[in-house]
């Protein structure tokens, strides 16, 4: 990848004051260390990272290190305990990649530094326009908290070579695996994938009328929820293994695809399918599917916590993945394929060209094959969904 050049050396039009604050910034955060605490569940995310945190040392003299996590509830946990211990400043966590249930608990909670992302000068690219996708998380506002970094929206993966696109509905879903005995499952809902699968059923057999960007209480939820359990209880005989375990993750779940054992994987990054055949881990007759009313998408985000000792550091990075080259190789399949938050109307001539020269692949989808954006519920759906779906299916 190309260097990474700074917001000035991109020549960006900044304020005096902006310009100023900016250089302040970048003058504080030369020679720290930042630690990016940020899934660590996929290779190409992974080594992304990496190639950032390469720009960022060339070009800033800031040093990356990123702390892999199986779950981000842990990065939230540490900056808990260091909060209890009295910790209000030197935390170990610089920067977190963030989304929904996590990131409301830090800002009830007080435990995010900000507003910030309307300081970064990189922000002129994105849309911050009340009710874009980059100001609410989960339908919980952002409040300049959280900065958008990578698109992300469910879809479903088939081999085409054996079988025919899913149903067109989560309510066909049904039908399809019955014909299909043992070869349809979805990840464990303790892991997020498998929620997902949950509140894309929702969603799609909710009653009319029900209003999931609102938290939900005993009675909205049980009245929300009935029509899912029902379908569930139908789907349920017919998975792979009787219903009785799931794959751990959709990385497993993408592996037993590979291996012929089931005929359907989903995952939250619509560009995974092409990665994985490229990579030699899908057949090459791997395509994506996406319900025809549309899949739950969403936006991921950084966020810093209250304590970083790193916080200049942080807004640096933040700011670089930001950044028009970098969400242009981001985007490109051969590094790893993630949709751009950037709005294009707001692009110069040469990042628009960067974007419309990318690699295509055949189970790489548009974001026109994608269709409609379904809002994600509320976070407090999906913690009530986990543990009623542990209650009713796993005792």
């Amino acid at each position: 990848m190309k260097p990474l050049l700074s917001a000035l050396a991109l020549g960006l039009s900044l304020t005096p004051a902006l310009a100023e604050d900016w250089q302040q910034v970048l003058n504080q955060a030369r020679g720290q260390t930042v630690y990016f605490h940020a899934w660590g569940g996929d290779q190409r995310t992974n080594d992304f990272i990496a190639s950032v945190g390469d720009r960022l040392q060339d070009d800033h003299d800031v040093t990356l290190r990123h702390v892999r996590l199986a779950d981000t509830a842990d990065a939230v946990a540490r900056v808990l305990a260091e909060r209890a211990a009295g910790r209000d400043s030197g935390g170990s966590v610089d920067l977190i990649w963030l989304n929904g249930p996590n990131f409301l608990a830090m800002k009830e909670q007080e435990l995010l530094h900000g507003p910030f992302v309307a300081d970064l000068p990189n922000a002129r690219y994105l849309d911050l326009t009340e009710g874009s996708a980059n100001t609410a998380d989960f339908t919980v506002p952002v409040e300049g908290l959280e900065s958008p970094w990578r698109l992300a929206r469910f879809v479903f993966t088939y081999d085409s070579a054996r079988i025919a696109a899913p149903p067109a509905d989560m309510a066909g879903m049904v039908d399809w695996a019955a014909a299909h005995p043992g070869r349809v499952t979805h990840p464990d809902p303790a892991n997020f994938m498998g929620t997902t699968f949950l509140k894309q059923a929702l969603i799609e057999l909710a009653p009319a009328g029900t209003d999931l960007s609102l938290p939900p209480d005993d009675d909205s939820f049980a009245a929300a929820t009935a029509p899912l359990w029902e379908w569930y209880d139908a789907l349920r005989p017919h998975l792979w293994r009787d219903g009785l375990s799931f794959p751990e993750n959709e990385s497993i779940q993408q592996q037993l695809l590979n291996d012929g054992e089931v005929d359907l994987g989903m995952s939250f990054d619509p560009a995974s399918a092409a990665a994985a055949i490229a990579d030699g881990l899908l057949p090459e007759s791997v395509r994506v599917h996406v319900p025809a009313a549309g899949s739950i998408g969403n936006v991921s985000f950084v966020a810093i916590p209250a304590n970083a000792s790193n916080i200049a550091g942080a807004k640096v990075l933040a700011n670089a993945l930001l950044d028009p080259e970098t969400q242009a190789q981001m985007q490109n399949i051969d590094n790893l394929g993630a949709f751009s938050v950037l709005d294009p109307a707001r692009l110069d001539d040469a990042a628009t060209a960067a974007f419309a020269a990318l690699p295509t692949a055949p189970a790489l989808p548009s974001l026109q094959d994608l269709g409609p954006v379904l809002a994600e519920p509320h976070p407090g759906w999906a913690t009530r969904l986990t543990d009623a779906w542990q209650r009713r299916y796993t005792r």
